[in-house]
C-alpha cells in the first residue's frame, strides 16, 4: 500500500479545519451552558437551529406589569391530540441537573363556597386576602434519562380526583414523560382555600357539593405551573441545608405524645419537629432559580372565623421570599419560585400561646381540651399577634427568616441519580407484621367521636370532647337511624375508637372515604422525599423517616436524608402512632384505617425504598387503580343572576376614598358589586383590584399592588335577589411613597336573558384619586 503524503498547503488546511471544529464545539458548549434546555411553544426542542439563532429561545424573564392584565384565560388546559415526548437536549456533559421551576394561579372561586379545613358550617368564602399558587419543580438528570416533579399547591390538601385528572392531562400532553411514579402533588394545608374539588362523599358533603368551576381552575393552575417549569428547564445545581426553627410551633396534643415510650421520647429534645429542610436551586452561573422548604406546621394562624381566601403562614413565607428575589415584580410574577411545603404537621399548631379558656383566661391544656365553664368550645389556642392576620405574618416571617438564613449558607450539593417508586394500595386490607410471629390488619375507614370535637385550633360546632373513648347512646341512635349500624367487624377493628361515622361501610351516593391510596417515594441522590397521603403526627413522621432511612441503608444506600412531604396525592385524614391512637384525641379519632395505620405505611414505604435501592422498581406491582367518580353532588349554593340597584351599574362607587391619607392608614372604597365566583369562569381580569400610583414623569399609572398583595383586602357583601357590594381596602405600608393614587375594581357579572343561556360579562371601575402623605 502506497504511503499517503500531504503537501504543505494540505497540512495547513487540515490544521485549520481541526482548529475551526474545536472552536465551534467550544462555542456551542458555552451557548448551552448559559442558555440551558429550551423549548418552543409546541413543547419540542428546536435542536440545532436554536444554537445558531438565539432569538428562537423563549425568554424566562417577564417584565413587571404596568397595567391590569386583560387577557382572556382558558377555563381548562386543552390536551395535545398526539402525545409526544420531547427529544433529549444536546447539552448533557455537565455536573448537576436540568432544573425547571414554574408558578401559576390556582385560586378558584372566592365566594359562595366553603373554605376547606375547619369543616365549620357557615365558613364560606367572602372575598380574598391573597391569591393561591401552584409551584412546580422539575429535576432531570443531565442525559435526561430520569426526571422527577414536585408540586406544592396552596390548597387544603390534594384530592384523589385532582391528582388523577392532572395525571391524565399530563399523559395527554407529554406522553410517558410525567407519570404517577415521578410526579408528587402536595398541598400546603392552608385552611383558607376553597373546597369543592373532592369525589368521596365525606369531603363532598363537607364542601357543600362538588364545584367543577373550582376543580377546573385548580387543575388548570397545576398544569400551567408544570408547563412553565417544563418549558424553562436549564442546567443547574441543587444544594441542601437544614436548621431548627424556634418560636413558631407547639404540640396541640401533648398528652397523646406522652403516650409514646419514654425511651423513644428521650431521643428528642422537643415534642415537635423543629427542623427545616431546604433545597436551594441555582443555574450553572449561580443565579437563583427557586427553593423548596419542608417544615412541620399547621397553616391555621387564620382561624375559623376567617372568610377571606388566603395561603396562611407558609404562604406568607413564600410571599416574602419571592418578593425579595423578584424585585420590581408584583406578587405572583417573576421567575423565582419559593415553595414552603407541608411535612408531619398532624399535631403541630402555630398558635404558640397555647390553649386557654377564652371566658376565664385559665389554661385548658388538658387531655380533653375542655374548660370548667363552657366546655371544649371555650378552649382555644391563640397566636402571638394582636389578631389572626398579625399572627399569620409573625409566624410566616419566622419561617421566612430561617429559610433565608439556610438558603444563604447552603453549601452541600445534592448529587446522584434520580429515581421514583409508586404503588396504589388497598389501605382497608393491609396485613401488618408486628413481629416475626404476630400480625394485625388495617380497617375499613371510620371516624371517631373526637373527630367531631375539633382541636384547640378550631373546635367543633357540636359539644363533643377530645379524648372520648366511649360512645354516646343518643348519638349512636341518630347515626343508626340515618346511616345504618356499623358492623361488629369495623367496631372491633377500630378499638378503642368509638365510631361516630362508619364511612368505610357507606357507599351512597359514592364511597365516603378512599380504599385505594397512593404510596410514593422520589429520590435525588441522597435525598428521599416520601409522599404521605395525609397528616402524620410528629412521632409518626419520626418513625417513618427512621424506617425508610434504615431500609435504604440495608441495601447499600447509606446516610440518606428522608423528608416527610405531607398532604400528597390523596387525602386520608391523620396518621398517629399506635400509642397515640389509644388516647383518641382528634388526630387519633381521624386516623381512619385504625390503630395499625402507621405500621402499615412504614411497611409499604420500606417496600418502595428497597425497590429503589436494589433497582427493582420495575418489578413492583402497580396495585389496584383508584376510581374516578362522575355525577357528583352539585353545589348547594346555586348560580344566580347579578343585579345592580336601579339607577346604578356594576362598578359604581358607593363609598369613595377620602382625598388624603397618611402612611399606616387604611384606604377603603365600596362599589356596586357582582358575585366574585363569576371570575373563576370568565378570566378576562386576573385580579379583583389594583392599587396604582401616578408617575408624573411619564404621565402613566403604575400598579403597586394587586389582590395577591398582603396589603390589600377584597370583601364581598352578598345581598338579596342578586344584589351585592364589593369593598376594597389598602392598608398603606410604611414603604409607600408620597403621591397620587387610585384603586381600581375588576369584576364579572352573570346576566341571563329570557330563553337564552346565562353569560358572564367583565366590567371595571376607576374611582377618583387620593393622595398619600407621610405627615399632615
Amino acid at each position: 500500500m502506497a504511503k499517503c503524503t500531504f503537501s504543505t498547503l494540505e497540512i495547513f488546511l487540515i490544521f485549520l479545519f481541526v482548529m475551526m471544529t474545536g472552536i465551534t464545539v467550544a462555542l456551542l458548549s458555552l451557548l448551552f451552558v448559559t442558555s440551558g434546555t429550551t423549548e418552543n411553544h409546541t413543547g419540542k426542542y428546536h435542536g440545532f437551529s436554536c444554537m445558531l439563532f438565539p432569538a428562537c429561545f423563549p425568554t424566562t424573564q417577564i417584565p413587571p406589569a404596568t397595567h391590569p392584565p386583560a387577557t382572556q384565560g382558558p377555563t381548562a388546559i386543552q390536551a395535545s391530540p398526539t402525545p409526544s415526548t420531547p427529544e433529549p437536549t444536546l447539552f448533557q456533559n455537565f455536573s448537576g441537573y436540568h432544573i425547571g421551576v414554574g408558578r401559576a394561579d390556582c385560586t378558584g372561586q372566592v365566594a359562595d363556597i366553603i373554605l376547606m379545613g375547619y369543616s365549620k358550617t357557615g365558613q364560606n368564602a367572602q372575598g380574598i386576602l391573597t391569591r393561591l399558587y401552584s409551584r412546580a419543580f422539575i429535576v432531570a438528570e443531565p442525559d435526561e434519562s430520569s426526571r422527577v416533579v414536585f408540586v406544592s399547591i396552596e390548597i387544603g390538601m390534594v384530592s384523589q380526583r385532582l391528582r388523577l385528572e392532572v395525571l391524565n392531562r399530563l399523559q395527554s400532553k407529554y406522553g410517558s414523560l410525567y407519570r404517577r411514579d415521578n410526579v408528587i402533588l402536595s398541598g400546603t394545608h392552608t385552611h383558607s382555600a376553597p373546597a369543592g374539588y373532592f369525589q368521596y362523599s365525606t369531603f363532598v358533603i363537607a364542601s357543600g357539593g362538588f364545584s367543577n368551576r373550582t376543580f377546573e381552575y385548580m387543575v388548570a393552575g397545576i398544569m400551567k405551573s408544570i408547563e412553565i417549569a417544563h418549558a424553562n428547564m436549564k442546567p443547574g445545581k441543587i444544594f441542601i441545608n437544614k436548621g431548627n426553627v424556634d418560636g413558631a410551633q407547639i404540640n396541640r396534643s401533648p398528652s397523646s405524645y406522652l403516650r409514646n415510650p419514654q425511651s423513644e421520647r428521650a431521643r428528642y429534645s422537643s415534642n415537635t419537629d423543629k427542623e427545616m429542610v431546604l433545597l436551594k436551586m441555582v443555574d450553572l452561573n449561580g443565579d437563583d432559580l427557586g427553593l423548596i422548604s419542608w417544615f412541620a406546621i399547621h397553616p391555621v394562624s387564620m382561624n375559623n372565623s376567617n372568610h377571606l381566601v388566603n395561603s396562611d403562614n407558609v404562604g406568607y413565607a413564600s410571599y416574602l421570599f419571592e418578593q425579595e428575589k423578584n424585585k420590581g415584580y408584583l406578587p405572583g410574577e417573576g421567575p423565582y419560585v419559593a415553595a414552603f411545603a407541608s411535612s408531619n404537621l398532624g399535631d403541630v399548631s402555630p398558635n404558640i400561646l397555647g390553649p386557654h379558656c377564652i371566658n376565664t383566661g385559665e389554661s385548658c391544656d388538658n387531655a380533653n381540651s375542655t374548660c370548667p365553664i363552657g366546655g371544649p368550645s371555650m378552649c382555644i389556642a391563640m397566636g402571638p399577634g394582636q389578631d389572626m392576620l398579625d399572627s399569620t405574618q409573625i409566624i410566616g416571617r419566622i419561617i421566612y427568616e430561617k429559610a433565608k438564613e439556610l438558603y444563604a449558607s447552603a453549601s452541600q450539593e445534592v448529587t446522584g441519580p434520580l429515581a421514583s417508586a409508586h404503588q396504589w394500595v388497598n389501605m382497608t386490607d393491609v396485613t401488618v407484621w408486628l413481629n416475626s410471629t404476630h400480625t394485625a390488619k388495617t380497617c375499613k375507614p371510620a371516624l371517631g367521636y373526637s373527630f367531631a370535637a375539633g382541636t384547640i385550633d378550631g373546635f367543633g360546632t357540636l359539644n363533643f370532647t377530645q379524648g372520648t373513648t366511649v360512645g354516646d347512646p343518643s348519638w349512636d341512635s341518630i347515626r343508626d337511624q340515618a346511616l345504618g349500624k356499623p358492623s361488629e367487624e369495623i367496631k372491633e377493628c377500630q378499638k378503642p375508637k368509638p365510631i361516630l361515622l362508619h364511612t368505610g361501610e357507606l357507599s351512597k351516593p359514592h364511597p365516603w372515604h378512599p380504599d385505594i391510596v397512593d404510596v410514593q417515594i422520589i429520590t435525588l441522590g441522597f435525598l428521599a422525599i416520601t409522599a404521605i397521603p395525609g397528616e402524620f403526627t410528629t412521632m409518626s413522621g419520626r418513625r417513618l423517616r427512621e424506617a425508610v432511612q434504615e431500609e435504604f441503608a440495608t441495601y447499600g444506600m447509606l446516610n440518606m436524608t428522608v423528608v416527610i412531604s405531607g398532604l400528597c396525592n390523596v387525602y386520608t385524614h391523620y396518621i398517629t402512632t399506635y400509642e397515640e391512637y389509644q388516647a383518641q384525641r382528634y388526630e387519633a379519632a381521624s386516623t381512619i384505617y385504625g390503630p395499625h395505620t402507621l405500621s402499615a405505611y412504614i411497611q409499604l414505604f420500606r417496600v418502595l425504598a428497597k425497590a429503589i435501592a436494589t433497582d427493582t422498581v420495575a418489578n413492583l406491582s402497580s396495585g389496584p387503580e383508584p376510581p374516578f367518580f362522575k355525577d357528583l353532588m352539585a353545589p348547594l349554593i346555586p348560580n344566580a343572576v347579578d343585579r345592580a340597584p336601579v339607577g346604578t351599574t356594576f362598578g359604581d362607587v358607593l363609598q369613595p376614598a377620602n382625598p388624603k391619607y397618611r402612611v399606616g392608614e387604611v384606604v377603603e372604597v365600596t362599589f356596586v358589586g357582582a358575585n366574585p365566583k363569576n371570575s373563576a369562569e370568565n378570566k378576562t381580569h386576573q385580579t379583583f383590584l389594583t392599587v396604582e400610583k401616578y408617575e408624573a414623569t411619564s404621565a402613566t399609572w403604575k400598579i403597586m399592588h394587586n389582590d395577591a398583595s398582603w396589603e390589600t383586602r377584597f370583601y364581598w357583601h352578598k345581598g338579596l335577589r342578586g344584589h351585592s357590594n364589593a369593598t376594597i381596602q389598602w392598608h398603606i405600608p410604611d414603604t409607600a411613597q408620597p403621591g397620587t393614587y387610585r384603586i381600581r375594581y375588576f369584576g364579572h357579572n352573570r346576566k341571563k336573558n329570557v330563553l337564552k343561556p346565562a353569560v358572564i360579562l367583565p366590567f371595571e371601575s376607576t374611582p377618583s384619586t387620593f393622595d398619600v402623605v407621610t405627615t399632615w
